[in-house]
């Protein structure tokens, strides 16, 4: 029986890898459990009212539990942040694959993700519903209908595809830093650069959204409050701003695949 106020984390991690006790597992599992709620409350926000909490936390500990199997804790990295990725990860994989998001709503995504990546490219700035509208040929508010028809899309999990036709994910990416890798690190470089110039390119709403939902950790609702605007509305500037997002990445990547 695992005594676990008598062993430190590192003891607790040790019993269950080297020594594959399964009692350690558990005490683990029980240990990072309210990361699981942390979690699923987050992304509970803004997704359709028949998708249950409790579907989110069962796919979550499933997440975490495969976390805990995956983890190498000697390699001295943070399980708190690992785990989150994973169980953010299980739970998406868990709703795609409930069927959660149409199909017609996953391709007005990809539309307006296209439009903004083509539009940015050509203007080099931010572009405006007006204009992005005008390019889709539709009215402004049908435009800002689409958005928010799309905003439960803008979840990403980790372990979707950096390409469609590719296997390697976005976990694949999330490797040792301390290792030494050129080629990485250029792409490394490269892809902050692109990131940052995004983030420059978004409104001040859009910018201020992502900050406070990102750095800051606060939930739709409570940005809602402080920027006192309606929650579908923050739900709208948070979808716009990772489509553009998503669509400077877009071009990240193909002028990388191009040159590899």
């Amino acid at each position: 029986m695992i005594q676990k106020s008598h062993l430190s984390n590192i003891d607790i991690w040790k019993q269950w890898k080297e020594f594959g006790i399964l009692e350690a597992k558990q005490s683990l599992i029980e240990t990072y459990l309210p990361l699981v709620d942390y979690v699923s409350n987050r992304l509970s926000v803004g997704l359709p009212k028949n998708v249950a909490k409790d579907d989110l936390a069962s796919f979550g500990v499933m997440g975490l539990i495969d976390a805990i199997e995956k983890f190498d804790y000697l390699r001295g990295l943070q399980f708190e942040t690992y785990a989150s990725w994973r169980i953010r990860g299980a739970i998406i994989d868990g709703l795609r694959q409930g069927d959660w998001v149409p199909r017609s709503v996953r391709e007005k995504s990809k539309k307006i993700e296209d439009a903004y990546q083509k539009l940015e490219q050509h203007y080099l700035r931010s572009v405006t519903d007006l204009e992005m509208s005008a390019y889709l040929q539709v009215s402004e508010h049908e435009f800002r209908q689409m958005v928010q028809e799309i905003a439960v899309t803008t979840v990403c999990s980790i372990d979707d595809p950096i390409r469609e036709e590719d296997s390697e994910t976005r976990l694949s990416l999330l490797i040792d830093e301390r290792a030494k890798n050129p080629e990485y690190k250029v792409n490394e470089f490269y892809l902050k650069e692109t990131l940052a110039k995004a983030i420059e390119r978004l409104t001040e709403k859009e910018r201020t959204v992502v900050s406070l939902l990102y750095y800051e950790e606060l939930s739709l609702s409570e940005i809602a409050e402080v920027m006192n605007l309606s929650p579908s509305r923050i739900s709208q500037l948070h979808s716009k701003a990772i489509l553009r997002l998503r669509g400077s990445l877009g071009r990240y990547q193909d002028q990388l695949f191009q040159d590899s």
